[in-house]
């Protein structure tokens, strides 16, 4: 192989790997942001168009036991860029475990739904209640 060709290859390959890892950022991002993305209304209240969908989509995830789209598109680019597995460093290590526990489970799945309601049904509430008690403007 010429060098200049092995150079390339070796570029692309990090290329895809260090695409996979910003998906790995942004699929933990998403998830804090459906947890507790409803949080945000407290000081935007045009969050609510962001965040409820996205709560929604992450509620039917785990309550239908899909696949994100982020997990197959991680996975490919991992493959593109010539990994195996997740093995490495620090995504690899810290964050693709929070994301995708070993012992993750059909009841898990079931009970992280319910999480998410629970959570965002009380941010919801606290915002509701704070806008109605607001004294109005004169």
């Amino acid at each position: 192989m010429v060098p200049c060709q092995r150079f390339l290859q070796t570029t692309l390959a990090m290329l895809y790997r260090t695409l996979a890892d910003v998906v790995v950022v942004t699929h933990l991002a998403f998830i804090a942001f459906v947890l507790l993305g409803g949080l945000l209304l407290l000081r935007w209240r045009w969050v609510l168009w962001v965040h409820l969908p996205a709560a929604i989509w992450g509620l039917a995830i785990e309550i239908f036991g899909w696949i994100c789209p982020l997990t197959p598109l991680e996975n490919w680019l991992r493959y593109t860029g010539g990994s195996a597995g997740y093995s490495g460093g620090f995504i690899e290590r810290y964050l693709i475990p929070i994301i995708y526990p070993a012992e993750l489970t059909r009841e898990l799945q079931l009970l992280f739904g319910c999480i998410v309601v629970v959570i965002n049904v009380a941010v919801y509430f606290v915002v509701w209640r704070r806008y109605r008690t607001r004294k109005p403007k004169h």
